[in-house]
């Protein structure tokens, strides 16, 4: 595939005509797109493996593997992610960030009635034959989790997303100006890409409404990363592998 080579204007500069009527996706929206493209192949190529024989406990690896690549593409396109210039935040976001993070986890645990799922996933149960866990792939794991995947979907779903529904130059779209249209499609989507869709459809919203209102996608990063982290070390702690 050949990405296309031209970008729309930065934020602050003046909308060129091909910001509105070139390409419908740019190089700087297919940098975001194609690490989440590759986690969600991952995924299907899993649930295909499934049908086809392999158990759960034979695809453990596959994680690993998923992270590994998604890291890959992320470091490829490093340059292209001018969202994640660091600037020191300030202490309000900071406790936002956690605030929101720890919030969407005790919803997370708790919005699992039978109607709020999709299918009755067995979820990731690192273990070893004798039913011991597996610490290596439980830190593999809880690595992914917290590291990669806040940064994936965030980028995607929070950054390209949210802002490309109201423009195909989605870099011009300051955070606080995105529609409430956008918000709710990108809830509703990021809600049914997991098992629990109404706890994704909280956290997605939750994540979104903390990046409009802070103008940082630092801060949902952040956010991601306190809910999965946190989630991890209570599945751990708990058992409730079903939760990964």
């Amino acid at each position: 595939m050949t990405l296309p080579q031209q970008d729309p204007p930065t934020v602050g500069t003046a909308a060129r005509p091909e910001a509105a009527h070139g390409p419908l996706l740019y190089r700087s929206a297919w940098a975001r797109i194609l690490p989440f493209a590759l986690y969600m192949a991952f995924i299907a190529v899993s649930d295909t493996l499934q049908r086809f024989g392999w158990t759960v406990k034979e695809l453990h690896w596959l994680y690993p593997v998923k992270v590994a690549v998604v890291l890959l593409a992320l470091l490829a396109f490093r340059r292209s992610y001018s969202e994640l210039a660091w600037q020191p935040l300030r202490a309000r976001t900071w406790l936002a960030s956690v605030a929101t993070g720890l919030a969407v986890l005790v919803l997370w645990i708790n919005l699992d009635a039978g109607w709020m799922q999709i299918g009755s996933p067995a979820g990731y149960q690192p273990l070893t034959e004798s039913g011991q866990p597996d610490w290596l792939l439980i830190a593999l794991r809880l690595a992914g989790a917290a590291l990669v995947v806040p940064l994936m979907e965030e980028l995607f779903w929070r950054s390209f997303l949210l802002r490309w529904i109201d423009h195909p130059g989605f870099l011009t779209v300051p955070p606080a100006l995105v529609t409430a249209k956008a918000l709710a499609f990108t809830t509703v989507l990021f809600g049914f890409e997991h098992s629990l869709w109404l706890a994704g459809m909280v956290a997605g919203a939750a994540y979104g409404l903390l990046y409009m209102r802070t103008g940082t996608l630092w801060a949902p990063i952040i956010a991601h990363t306190v809910t999965n982290s946190m989630l991890g070390v209570w599945v751990v702690t708990t058992g409730n592998w079903t939760y990964w």
